[in-house]
């Protein structure tokens, strides 16, 4: 079996969760199919991988030069009709809204079969009309034609499968399937006392005898950065918190993070924030030097991060939206902080008030039985463990391939 996956993300220009998974899954996959992998922000100088079993190729595109500049819509299409052109496999796994036109041109160009695996979905991110202006009108048409038509629509959660179906009510329910996201629980074992890696609590002033609570995502409206930023002065000011946080969305969100951190350093103190992409190895030694993860997002299809959290043995404070009750078990892996959310697409919490105290209390509450902590760190370590390797969600997705190839093959016999 040949399949093109087809992806914004893929390193080494990964910044997000879904640039993880595709990396993670392309790997996986090749060991039993073949596999190409078409990708934006340029050529790789990566070698073709080949064994017995599969294959793993990297293309990458830029923009074309003459929209270069143009709105980001426009950039992002001008990438995906480059990768349409070019497929050339049985089957073409899109991901993303920055590939669904890719795809849905494919499927028709080249008359294949689509698959699409949904790590968020524009109708639940209309602050991204900040981002992209009116280009926020394309992205959310080029979404939901590619879904309408896909032969076959991954959720990474049960509850995003539930948010496909709200969104987008033409889709048929019996095409949409959930596939978790993974974990390679190998690649984030505690580094060896000499890495590399520990230098970024001393490079950042990090002080690793304090109580400590992480935070890593993004700077966008989802992640509930600002939320986090007013719970913060809540909590006990002896927690020492480290904030990875950068790529902003937009000047303005960018901005009013870096005045609420102002403030808080100015009202309790002990924030450390790093603006910059940290390497794996460095993240890596501070999930394994940390205490305990936040992750206060409003939106999160499923929230890899947390997963990735687990994996180092840490407890986790995560808000109870989306697919994150999937991963983290709330009194066992963590605690999860209750949200009424309103129903306009945004997921702003109806007591935004309530919610910000919510989250204070819960990360005191973490950080008051540091050994029921670290039992919770330990449980959702074998939880990762268990439930969510990728060898298995490898093996879940070629199944979903082979029974679209085999409808396809039905239907034209």
């Amino acid at each position: 079996m040949k399949v093109d996956i087809l992806t914004r993300e893929y390193p080494p220009h990964v910044y997000g969760g879904a640039g993880v998974h595709v990396e993670e899954l392309a790997k996986v996959l090749a060991e039993r199919i073949d596999v190409t992998v078409r990708a934006f922000d340029g050529p790789r100088d990566l070698p073709t991988q080949t064994d017995e079993h599969g294959s793993l190729e990297v293309v990458g595109y830029d923009v074309p030069k003459e929209l270069k500049g143009d709105n980001a819509a426009i950039e992002t299409f001008g990438v995906d009709l480059q990768m349409a052109n070019d497929v050339s496999g049985e089957l073409v796994h899109a991901h993303t809204w920055y590939t669904c036109l890719a795809g849905r041109t494919a499927q028709l160009l080249h008359d294949v079969p689509l698959v699409i695996t949904a790590h968020s979905l524009e109708p639940f991110r209309p602050w991204k009309r900040e981002q992209l202006g009116g280009g926020y009108n394309l992205s959310s048409w080029a979404e939901r034609d590619a879904y309408e038509h896909a032969d076959r629509i991954i959720a990474v959660s049960g509850g995003m499968r539930e948010d496909i179906l709200a969104a987008y009510p033409n889709v048929d329910p019996n095409k949409v399937v959930v596939v978790h996201n993974g974990i390679t629980l190998s690649e984030f074992e505690t580094p060896a006392a000499d890495d590399e890696g520990w230098k970024v609590f001393d490079r950042y002033g990090i002080d690793r005898s304090k109580p400590t609570l992480l935070f890593v995502g993004r700077i966008t409206r989802q992640k509930g950065l600002p939320y986090l930023l007013q719970a913060l002065h809540f909590v006990d000011p002896s927690i020492q918190v480290v904030l990875c946080a950068g790529a902003p969305d937009t000047p303005q969100i960018g901005q009013e993070v870096k005045d609420a951190v102002a403030r808080l350093n100015e009202q309790r103190g002990n924030i450390v924030w790093i603006e910059e992409m940290l390497p794996k190895n460095e993240l890596n030694a501070l999930e394994h030097g940390c205490d305990a993860f936040i992750c206060p997002s409003i939106y999160e299809p499923l929230g890899i991060v947390n997963l990735e959290a687990m994996a180092c043995g840490l407890p986790v404070v995560a808000t109870a939206t989306g697919g994150i009750p999937e991963v983290v078990v709330d009194g066992e892996t963590g605690y999860l902080v209750p949200i009424d959310q309103k129903h306009d697409g945004t997921g702003t919490p109806t007591n935004p008030e309530k919610f910000v105290h919510d989250l204070a209390d819960a990360i005191n509450k973490m950080f008051a039985d540091p050994e029921r902590a670290k039992t919770m760190g330990e449980r959702g370590h074998d939880r990762a463990r268990d439930k969510f390797s990728w060898e298995s969600i490898a093996d879940q997705t070629v199944d979903v391939y082979k029974s679209v190839l085999e409808e396809r093959a039905a239907k034209n016999k």
